[in-house]
């Protein structure tokens, strides 16, 4: 974060106001971000930083993360005026993270495709390391990586967003604009395609 995280307006402290829980917190934080205070925004930042970090991750892959994060958090920036509900905050930032990833692979297809078929390349290539139980789990978080980068966008969503990220069904519904069934669905299909993805690389499920 550069020019967003930079000066601040004038503005009256937080501890001002009677503030008794995490998430009155948060709707003060959204609010005065939303009124122009990049102290406020800062904060927002680092209390989300990693999770729209890991959810690009998951969804885009490690090429150009650091921008796509950049590129998240700017457009909630720009977008934190017109935002309604200040308790609406978080699900409204996934939906931020999805559409920049979405953008992302849309503007980038040759080059994530040429990317998705060398890790496809590279896992059927045998390792040779020990089987030491931390270099079993790298491999293992390694294989699924690989294999979220082997579904489609919208079943790795769903599947990012509720098996990882822990969301309940009706906010994905809310974030990725489909009906819950339509999660439901999603996420049965990603789940299955990922179990034989991971079966046909030796994994025991």
């Amino acid at each position: 974060m550069t020019k967003v995280l930079t000066s601040d307006r004038q503005m009256p402290p937080i501890e001002a106001r009677t503030i008794t829980t995490e998430k009155e917190m948060e709707t003060e934080l959204v609010l005065r971000s939303g009124q122009g205070n990049r102290s406020s925004f800062r904060q927002l930042y680092r209390n989300y930083q990693q999770r729209v970090r890991s959810t690009l991750y998951q969804l885009c892959g490690e090429h150009m993360l650091d921008d796509l994060v950049q590129e998240a958090f700017l457009r909630a920036w720009k977008g934190l005026p017109t935002l309604r509900q200040a308790s609406y905050f978080s699900t409204w930032l996934y939906r931020i993270s999805w559409n920049v990833a979405n953008d992302h692979r849309r503007k980038n297809f040759p080059l994530w495709r040429s990317l998705n078929q060398d890790e496809q390349a590279l896992s059927n290539t045998p390792s040779r390391t020990e089987d030491t139980p931390d270099l079993m789990r790298l491999h293992y978080q390694d294989l699924v990586q690989r294999g979220l980068q082997t579904l489609s966008i919208e079943q790795r969503g769903v599947l990012v967003l509720h098996d990882l990220e822990d969301l309940p069904h009706k906010e994905i519904a809310q974030i990725l604009n489909i009906p819950e069934g339509t999660v439901k669905s999603r996420l049965f299909h990603a789940r299955k395609a990922l179990k034989k993805y991971l079966q046909q690389q030796g994994v025991s499920l």
